[in-house]
């Protein structure tokens, strides 16, 4: 029952975050020209909110599978920040009257050509492919397939640990080509701010990842 408790109550505290976040969220764009329903603002919007949501998803099961004190709090800052963040842009969506769900396959907002007129925007993702090379309805960069989900479910302490970290990075990576792809593709402020955001400390997370990885190899 105490575990039980323990979660209830993690989780009512991230309700808690996206439903502050979604009322923030609505009223950052106040003021601004609407984004079309098939803008890169809506889809990255959209696409994002699904990322996170994986994220949070991810960070959870982590933080119920380790005592370990560092993971734990890396868990509950990656769960507390997306669910933040998703919240904003759900409150994005709702204030420019754009239905949550979009008319088009996922990511294909990644396809069109920057803000800049060029039709060959895109980083390097780290696999040897770019953001503009992405197909629409695939999965999007970084996701966790729903086995390497169900196989993080049943690991524990430091198997999990590495688990989560190594699924977490790749997570992460594609989280910073999202929010690469729709800088190149928006000038919007509340977007540009929290795509670079985004952008930002997930790489500074990369890094941190990356030497809890090492130290568990």
């Amino acid at each position: 029952m105490g575990r039980w408790a323990v979660v209830l109550a993690a989780s009512v505290a991230l309700i808690a975050v996206a439903g502050a976040a979604f009322a923030i969220g609505r009223l950052s764009t106040l003021g601004e020209e609407t984004p079309s329903n098939t803008s890169a603002e809506a889809g990255f919007a959209r696409d994002m909110q699904v990322h996170h949501q994986q994220g949070v998803e991810l960070a959870m099961i982590v933080r119920d599978a380790t005592d370990d004190p560092d993971v734990r709090l890396l868990g509950y800052d990656i769960a507390t920040t997306q669910a933040q963040q998703s919240g904003q842009m759900y409150g994005w969506l709702a204030e420019w009257g754009l239905p949550q769900a979009g008319s088009e396959p996922s990511m294909t907002w990644m396809t069109r050509p920057a803000a800049d007129g060029s039709t060959h925007a895109g980083h390097d993702s780290g696999d040897g492919s770019d953001t503009a090379a992405h197909v629409p309805g695939e999965p999007m960069p970084g996701l966790a397939t729903p086995e390497q989900v169900a196989e993080l479910r049943e690991l524990e302490g430091v198997e999990a640990e590495r688990r989560f970290l190594e699924l977490m990075i790749a997570h992460h990576e594609g989280a910073v080509v999202m929010a690469e792809a729709v800088l190149e593709r928006s000038t919007y402020p509340i977007v540009v701010s929290l795509a670079e955001s985004i952008a930002a400390s997930q790489q500074a997370e990369i890094e941190l990842m990356e030497g809890m990885l090492a130290e568990r190899s």
